[in-house]
């Protein structure tokens, strides 16, 4: 097993020490927010702060949140810290759900991003004789070019592909001789199904690695794409407003994703209390940036629940782990009183060899009563069985989702191919009840 780090200082480096440079980082991030951003002062003026009241990590706890209304209502540039003059490149989120939240990167930022996504890349075994085949998108979405420059400061050779036309993308990858695959795992599963189905035989492929990321996916998923791709499928995390990808990735050991807690400082609260956790207890991920300069934040509330693992990996990385997200504090479901994840649902399916990963999950209102219905797509041999078969593949479906969630569901058996496909984040959920 490979076990390449990239900045082995800092990935290896000892809790202690770490801390400190942690505390020294946080001190002049919090300056500098304090005295250059209107808003960051403001709001610790009111919890009667000044930057010399941070003296180092532990007193991250007594800094303001920051979430994503924040940087909305502070379009597009009001939590900038530096002029713009120093402002090098804009991404954006795509603002489906009102104003765009807009990020900016110094040329400093960008060699941050460089390094994280080179440590993350290092990280999934990548190095400079791989060649590299993003097909994360690119453009205002900060995926696919932090992968892009990771790749070219590990010296790969990076395919810049991004997403869309399937077919040509694995004609490229075949005669390209793409060895690590970039894209959301939605994309990966999409992909494997295509050349199930194409011209292309899996062994003309050279394929070994792939390296996903910007949704949540399960260990269920993970193991029917390393299972069609025949690799090592690899999770990585980011967000826009911290940096992008690159804030934690697995090593190919795949127990959990070291954070890059050199640049990004992670606590673990309470969502409802916002009370900080104790160490290892399951809540909402929370980060400050200590290094960036174009939009430092400080204590974002990402709404993903995860806990964190300050143990040393096996690999020999003394960075804390974040477990694989559990879901989000935000797309959490609430049906008749009871929390429900899509997550759980995807569990449940890639259990049984009869579906297919892709479902749709459809809530509605009637009569007050909340109702969940479940479309899932049946693989093509078990669909041309008899009805009565279909029948009892429907109430075994049905059985196993209301056994995982305690919730009564309607499942509802579709075709092959039926269920709309993705090439960016999967759509799992439509909530007719916010149409009300």
């Amino acid at each position: 097993m490979t076990n390449t780090i990239w900045n082995r200082h800092f990935e290896t480096m000892p809790r202690e020490q770490m801390k400190v440079v942690q505390s020294e980082r946080l001190r002049d991030v919090v300056e500098r927010v304090y005295y250059n951003v209107p808003y960051y002062r403001e709001r610790m003026q009111q919890q009667g702060l000044g930057p010399e009241h941070i003296k180092s990590v532990d007193d991250l706890k007594l800094l303001p949140f920051t979430t994503k209304n924040d940087l909305r209502d502070n379009y597009p540039f009001g939590l900038f810290a530096v002029p713009m003059s120093e402002i090098i490149r804009l991404h954006a989120s795509s603002g489906t759900t009102g104003k765009p939240t807009v990020v900016g990167y110094s040329r400093r930022d960008i060699g941050v991003w460089s390094e994280v996504m080179a440590r993350t890349l290092t990280g999934a075994g990548a190095g400079k004789n791989d060649f590299i085949h993003i097909s994360y998108g690119y453009g205002l979405f900060t995926g696919g070019l932090g992968l892009h420059y990771g790749g070219e400061k590990i010296g790969a050779s990076v395919i810049p592909i991004s997403g869309g036309n399937t077919k040509r993308q694995l004609q490229l990858m075949r005669d390209f001789g793409s060895t690590v695959l970039a894209c959301t795992p939605s994309y990966a599963s999409y992909l494997a199904e295509a050349i199930e189905e194409g011209d292309i035989d899996r062994d003309e492929l050279k394929l070994r690695v792939g390296v996903f990321g910007a949704e949540p996916w399960t260990e269920n998923m993970r193991r029917e794409i390393e299972k069609k791709l025949k690799i090592k499928a690899i999770d990585i995390y980011g967000l826009s407003e911290i940096i992008g990808p690159g804030v934690s990735f697995e090593c190919q050991y795949q127990c959990g994703l070291h954070i890059n807690e050199d640049h990004f400082i992670p606590e673990i609260i309470d969502p409802e209390t916002l009370e900080v956790l104790p160490e290892g207890e399951l809540g909402e991920l929370v980060f400050s940036t200590v290094t960036k300069e174009g939009l430092p934040i400080i204590r974002y509330r990402t709404r993903d629940l995860t806990r964190l693992n300050f143990e040393t990996c096996a690999c020999g990385r003394t960075l804390v782990r974040m477990n694989k997200c559990t879901g989000r504090s935000d797309d959490m479901l609430i049906i008749r009183g009871v929390n429900l994840f899509p997550s759980q649902i995807e569990s449940v399916l890639l259990e049984m060899d009869e579906t297919t990963p892709h479902y749709l999950l459809v809530v509605d209102r009637h009569n007050n009563l909340d109702t969940l219905e479940l479309h899932v797509e049946v693989e093509d041999r078990f669909y041309q069985d008899k009805i009565s078969e279909l029948q009892t593949l429907r109430m075994k479906i049905q059985n196993h989702v209301e056994s995982a969630t305690g919730l009564s569901v309607a499942v509802k058996l579709v075709e092959p191919k039926t269920i709309e496909r993705s090439e960016g984040k999967a759509k799992r959920v439509i909530d007719k009840r916010k149409l009300l």
